[in-house]
């Protein structure tokens, strides 16, 4: 009876704030079939885009704080709370509205240039750019999106001028950087490598601490001097005041989910990586990244 009881007793749901296909959704739908082994009850991915993130999250602050409904969350859970401060627009949630429960992966973004550009290494795209600032253009999915901020830490690091150019999505930016209408784009490693192996994409640097798995021959930023990292995440948060009798064994599921062969697989087959941090290191890191998130924003300013 007392198992019955237990946590969790009925199906939950798993908020994805982003369109199906994407990251996300790919990686939530073998985490969700991992967790429903493991626990013995269903958890149902439930996309929720719309406004970069903020409808998904801000439903999931409405939710009640029983464990059956959570958020996959990405980095737009950091950015959307200082882009609205940034802009004056209505707060759609509080990031106070959530407990964190558990990151699970990270993917570490890489610079990629068109195939013709004149540029092998970042000391030469460093040198061009200073020499003609605000001519080379790089594309982004749109003012303030996940890879609009890195490219701003990185040309503030390097102490460059670059002309950014927002699309309606990651995937027009990509089309654009292979058909050589823009110059450069950030773009999640997985998704980059099919057109640097194809020939129509050179990649010049990756935004991580250390060298990625899909392209061990190109170096990290720091490595090429620039003092600059930066990883796209994903991670599990529950709405705030939910209690320990729900915590500890959704962490203890998500945990052995995260060793599960098929997120494994999932996540290297987008071109991730499987990261799982709970407990106070999570809150630790969490802490560390909407600090770097919030400089960032505010170094961009308000964007007319």
């Amino acid at each position: 009876m007392a198992q019955a009881q237990g946590y969790p007793s009925r199906p939950v749901t798993l908020v994805v704030p982003s369109a199906p296909g994407g990251l996300a959704d790919v990686t939530a739908r073998p985490f969700s079939a991992a967790l429903g082994r493991i626990t013995g009850q269903s958890f149902v991915v439930d996309p929720k885009p719309g406004a970069g993130g903020a409808v998904g999250i801000a439903y999931t602050a409405r939710q009640k704080a029983d464990g059956y409904t959570l958020l996959w969350g990405l980095n737009s859970f950091l950015s959307i709370p200082e882009v609205e401060k940034i802009t004056g627009r209505p707060a759609s949630f509080q990031i106070s509205q959530f407990e964190p429960v558990a990151l699970a992966l990270v993917d570490e973004p890489v610079l990629a240039a068109r195939a013709d550009a004149p540029w092998k290494s970042m000391a030469e795209l460093v040198a061009d750019a200073k020499a003609r600032p605000g001519a080379i253009t790089y594309g982004t999915a749109g003012v303030y999106s996940t890879l609009h901020v890195p490219m701003e830490m990185l040309t503030q690091a390097a102490g460059i001028r670059l002309l950014h150019v927002p699309y309606q999505g990651a995937g027009p930016a990509l089309t654009a950087n292979v058909a050589g209408q823009i110059d450069l784009s950030a773009q999640a490693a997985g998704v980059a490598m099919p057109q640097v192996r194809s020939g129509k994409l050179r990649l010049l640097g990756t935004f991580g601490t250390s060298r990625h798995v899909l392209a061990p021959d190109v170096p990290t930023f720091r490595e090429q001097g620039i003092e600059v990292d930066y990883a796209g995440w994903i991670a599990l948060f529950a709405p705030a005041g939910t209690s320990s009798d729900v915590l500890a064994p959704l962490r203890a599921a998500a945990r052995r989910a995260s060793e599960d062969p098929d997120f494994i697989e999932g996540v290297t087959k987008a071109g991730s990586q499987v990261r799982y941090v709970d407990g106070a290191p999570f809150h630790t890191w969490l802490n560390e990244q909407q600090q770097r998130m919030a400089e960032a924003i505010r170094r961009i300013g308000k964007v007319e």
